[in-house]
């Protein structure tokens, strides 16, 4: 089993916070709302070591007001991944030498948040 730290990589609108339309997330004084147990998770992750990695489909020109949302709400993260469109996306990586998958992926219902996932 390797025991280097997991990285998990998460969305923000609908999977961390609750989604919105680009037009009131662009607003900078909109007050994200947190989905239930966002919060608990981030800290779980965060005190086994994980490394976290935030991304949104927010283009690159709103990363200040989003990374003042994220702080005015208490979600905290190691890198912030901006621009990647709402389109389909995927998750590509190499299989470990020993055959054990190095990658994985979770769908979350929007909306639902991610208090009852385990990784």
């Amino acid at each position: 089993m390797d025991s280097r730290p997991k990285t998990i990589i998460c969305d923000i609108d609908g999977t961390l916070v609750k989604h919105n339309t680009p037009s009131t997330v662009a607003n900078p004084t909109y007050k994200m709302e947190l989905l239930p147990d966002t919060l608990l998770k981030l800290e779980e992750w965060e005190a086994k070591g994980y490394r976290i990695i935030l991304l949104t489909g927010r283009k690159e020109s709103m990363r200040e007001v989003t990374e003042n949302q994220l702080r005015d709400v208490g979600i905290f993260y190691d890198q912030l991944i901006m621009g990647v469109g709402g389109g389909v996306r995927y998750l590509v990586n190499d299989t470990k030498p020993n055959g054990n998958q190095a990658a994985f992926a979770i769908n979350v219902e929007r909306n639902k948040g991610v208090g009852n996932i385990t990784v």
